[in-house]
């Protein structure tokens, strides 16, 4: 690797927010130096490999809070209201905690509770149609 391209890690601070070069280059060399031209090459590939599993953490749990929100917003909640969807999540037996504090394992499965309440919701419409629809159809007949 070319120690004088930074591109890699220019890339990955552009993607963490509220991240600065000097405090993380701070960070993974204990306080020896701002600079990333200072730090070894065991240093830096330390830090860039670390960045990375951050990143990717970030973009899974964009992706299971972006599912999450969709099974929300199909379920009848108003969704660009922050305070309706904490107040849904913070319901104990949904998740028990604001949004904005669940983890990925957490995410994942209110997704998949969000599929099981909207399934049974749409089998319960499903049987009350079929049962209005029966009831309509043998209207006037005679019983057997």
């Amino acid at each position: 690797m070319a120690r004088n391209n930074y591109a890699t890690f220019y890339a990955l601070l552009k993607s963490m927010p509220g991240a600065s070069k000097e405090d993380l280059v701070l960070q993974w060399t204990n306080g020896r130096t701002a600079s990333l031209k200072e730090m070894s090459e065991r240093e830096y590939s330390l830090m860039i490999r670390q960045l990375r599993q951050q990143v990717e953490n970030l973009e899974e749990k964009k992706k299971a809070r972006s599912a999450v929100l969709k099974q929300f917003q199909l379920y009848g909640i108003d969704t660009t209201d922050w305070d309706a969807v904490d107040r849904f999540c913070c319901t104990p037996r949904i998740a028990g905690k604001p949004f904005r504090y669940l983890t990925i394992p957490e995410l994942k499965t209110l997704r998949v509770k969000m599929l099981s309440i909207r399934n049974k919701v749409e089998l319960k419409d499903y049987e009350q149609r079929r049962a209005a629809l029966g009831a309509e159809m043998t209207k006037g007949q005679l019983p057997n």
